[in-house]
């Protein structure tokens, strides 16, 4: 008693507590509908599912989207890699929905991770691939020649397998005098033909008569059948049979055996002899199917059990029998029996896990939902209540949803994953009919653990280089981060860390792709104005609570050709380039007229500068240095030379496109007397100024070389301390051999020079360049006067 006691506050406070997880379900339930032919090959696309619930395709496969059916082989698949629903093999119509007007299959789809259950309807539409056809070939009716007209004769309708408008839809029938077709709608066993006179016959006129039934049904263009019948005309039987009932009516329990009398019927002829014997049995109305449930004895009217009755499969059968006397021309009349099917408890529950996350954290609250359940009874009534429980020494348990059968498998109580990760659940359905039938169901649940990886960069710290002028906005770098944990917890941000010091304030020109990591510049940047920069990035996990990690990132600024050479000399008072040369007549070939300096801001090939004559008076009185840009003579002046020359010298960098300026001279050619020991003396002070400006100059331009290599090699060290395959961008010369710099000597006039630069290989075109890179040494060799 005390059992019984605990048993009843049990159920109750599970029933209690089913009202909570209705949200649950119907937030995570959807209802679409498509439609598809019968008879379509496999693999045929019903509809994307994922594009209509407006699901992402990219997670479908991870949280195992799926078709959840109880059939062994599911007439429909979905694609996991783009939620495609496909059509699994091919539909007949007319066995998964017989004869019924709208064929509509219903089909449950699972994602997890959250859990999510979607409902998507498929109508099987009908093709027309049957053609009607007629029970029997050939019909012979026998009409007594005394009926009246309006007499009907019932046939037998023609069956296609087809439904809806593909089901048999008229009835022609043979041009004739004395019969006409009338079509009677039977609802769910279609259209039936009946056959009436509406012509007195005479049979010492016409003893027969043939004639041809067709069938057609609703199909563009309709298939059709015919039977041909045969109307055999015999003499006076007047009374038709009459049953005792107008309406016939029994109850039949479902399983009943084979050979259980149903109902017996009983009807009366007022005609004496063969005339009013009376024959039962089924009126040509009766379908196929309740042929085989269901026989009648032609003597007796007695309607027994023939076949399985089930009442999942229909509650209410309608049946047409038939009584006919023997007479010559016998009379027949019809009659309808209905025979409700009563439920027995021969089903039992079915339990369907629709949507299941099989691992559920550790941190989860009391009332997490881990699965949702359907339970189903095909019995009615108390035979299809169920009643759902879950073992007891599990922190889950069941609660009931507001949609009939549905329920949700909830934690109860906190869980521990270091004390259990792993929970095997055993969900038991039992119904309320006598004797109760009962189902089982075990599912397996591990506790998963909680965010406690931090994100980490492939790389720390992080080295890129820029050219210098890039394009604003676009992606100049990136950087890559990876988290342990999965999910959400493994989801990683990127931001840059501005905190507004000094030495971050580059870091604002700069802006990052939160999602991948890609880094773009948000202005141009310039290696004259900055070399070299770093900043700092955090990646930040999407968890709960969230947590991050930040790597430095060293940025170098490559040169680009994009300053033009700067003339320094000569230069006029208005700023121009452009001086005047005053020179005696009488000085000889190698006479050093003038020297032409200039300066590019730019590094490496992109400031080495050449010179050049764009345009002379006379090409055969002076000639220019490509290399140092003086101007000498190169023979001596004679009486016939004119008094002024005019010089226009091109000075050009060696950059991938060469920049340039220019600069004029203009020579003035004095007689050799006292302008001759003037033009001697400012000559001299002209050399040894230009000595001292290249002096200082050769010691900045030095200063900011050692100052580059030094750079350069500390990078290298750096790089090759992290990678052997480390290959500098700093010098991107195709020639380049590897050997930070080299330099050569050559001499021009009356100086000697050497050239600084990236070391060439063995073939290599060598172009010098400005005094960037270029030393003027002191000759110990020859006089300063002396010309080469």
């Amino acid at each position: 008693m005390g059992q019984r006691g605990y048993e009843v506050r049990r159920a109750k406070r599970r029933w209690i507590g089913c009202v909570v997880a209705v949200l649950l379900w119907t937030a995570a339930s959807a209802q679409i509908r498509y439609s598809v032919s019968e008879e379509v090959n496999e693999g045929t696309v019903v509809g994307n599912i994922a594009k209509d619930l407006g699901l992402d395709k990219s997670t479908l496969k991870d949280r195992k989207y799926r078709i959840v059916s109880s059939a062994m082989e599911p007439l429909f698949h979905v694609d996991q890699n783009d939620g495609i629903l496909y059509v699994r093999r091919k539909i007949d119509r007319e066995e998964v929905c017989e004869r019924s007007s709208t064929c509509l299959i219903n089909v449950k789809t699972v994602l997890e991770n959250p859990l999510e259950v979607h409902y998507v309807g498929v109508e099987v539409l009908d093709i027309n691939d049957h053609s009607p056809s007629f029970p029997e070939v050939e019909k012979t009716l026998e009409i007594s020649e005394s009926v009246l007209p309006g007499v009907r004769v019932p046939l037998k309708a023609s069956r296609d397998p087809d439904g809806g408008p593909f089901s048999v839809q008229q009835y022609r029938l043979s041009s004739n005098d004395h019969f006409r077709l009338e079509v009677k709608d039977k609802g769910e066993d279609g259209k039936v033909p009946v056959l009436i006179v509406q012509k007195s016959l005479d049979r010492e006129a016409a003893g027969s008569h043939s004639l041809v039934l067709t069938a057609l049904d609703g199909g563009k263009p309709p298939k059709s059948g015919e039977m041909k019948i045969l109307v055999n005309v015999l003499d006076v039987n007047d009374n038709v049979p009459v049953f005792s009932k107008d309406v016939y009516s029994v109850m039949l329990s479902e399983n009943a055996p084979v050979g259980t009398t149903v109902i017996q019927v009983n009807a009366t002829d007022l005609d004496d002899g063969p005339n009013g014997e009376i024959v039962y049995s089924f009126s040509n109305s009766v379908s196929h199917r309740l042929l085989n449930l269901f026989d009648i004895d032609p003597t007796t009217g007695e309607i027994i059990v023939k076949g399985v009755i089930d009442y999942e499969e229909k509650d209410k059968y309608e049946i047409e029998i038939q009584a006919s006397d023997k007479g010559l021309a016998p009379l027949a009349t019809q009659k309808n029996v209905i025979v409700k099917i009563v439920d027995v408890n021969d089903n039992a529950p079915e339990i369907e896990v629709t949507s299941f996350s099989s691992s559920i954290p550790e941190d989860s609250r009391p009332g997490t939902t881990v699965a949702l359940i359907s339970v189903n009874d095909l019995d009615s009534g108390l035979n299809g209540k169920v009643i759902c429980a879950v073992n007891k020494d599990v922190p889950f348990t069941l609660s009931p949803s507001l949609q009939d059968k549905m329920y949700s498998l909830v934690t109860k109580s906190p869980l521990d994953r270091e004390k259990q990760s792993h929970y095997v659940l055993t969900i038991t359905a039992k119904d309320a009919g006598q004797p109760p039938l009962s189902s089982e169901k075990t599912i397996s649940v591990v506790v998963s653990d909680v965010n406690d990886n931090s994100p980490e960069f492939s790389m720390s710290p992080y080295t890129f280089y820029i050219t210098e002028a890039n394009e604003p906005g676009a992606s100049v770098f990136s950087v890559k981060a990876f988290d342990h944990d999965e999910n959400n917890n493994a989801l990683i941000s990127y931001h840059i860390l501005r905190d507004g010091s000094h030495e971050n304030k580059l870091a604002s020109f700069l802006n990052i792709n939160s999602e991948n990591g890609d880094i773009l510049a948000l202005k141009s940047f310039d290696f004259e104005a900055v070399k070299t920069f770093q900043f700092q990035v955090v990646a930040t996990d999407s968890g709960t609570p969230s947590l991050s990690s930040n790597v430095t990132v060293n940025v170098f600024i490559l040169d680009q050709n994009d300053n033009a050479p700067v003339i320094l000399y000569p230069l006029s008072s208005n700023g121009s380039a452009e001086g005047v040369e005053e020179i005696p007549r009488n000085v000889n070939a190698g006479h050093l007229v003038s020297k032409v300096r200039a300066y590019d801001a730019d590094i490496g090939y992109n400031g080495w500068l050449l010179f050049s004559l764009q345009e002379v008076t006379d090409h055969s009185l002076f000639g220019l240095d490509r290399y140092t840009g003086q101007i000498r003579t190169l023979r001596s002046f004679t009486e016939t030379d004119e008094a002024e020359h005019k010089l226009l010298i091109l000075v050009k960098d060696n950059g991938n496109v060469s920049l340039s300026a220019t600069a004029t001279v203009i020579v003035k050619v004095v007689e050799p007397k006292e302008a001759f020991a003037a033009s001697d003396v400012k000559s001299a002070a002209k050399d040894e100024e230009g000595n001292d400006v290249t002096f200082y100059l050769m010691i900045t331009l030095g200063s900011v070389s050692v100052l580059f290599i030094i750079s350069i090699i500390v990078l290298i060290a750096m790089q090759c301390s992290k990678s052997t395959d480390y290959t500098s961008k700093y010098l991107p010369e195709t020639n380049y051999d590897g050997t930070l710099c080299h330099s050569i000597q050559y001499r021009s006039g009356d100086k000697r020079y050497m050239l600084v630069g990236p070391r060439m290989s063995i073939g290599s075109t060598i172009v010098p360049g400005s005094h960037a890179n270029t030393l003027v040494l002191p000759d110990r060799r020859r006089a300063s006067g002396e010309v080469r």
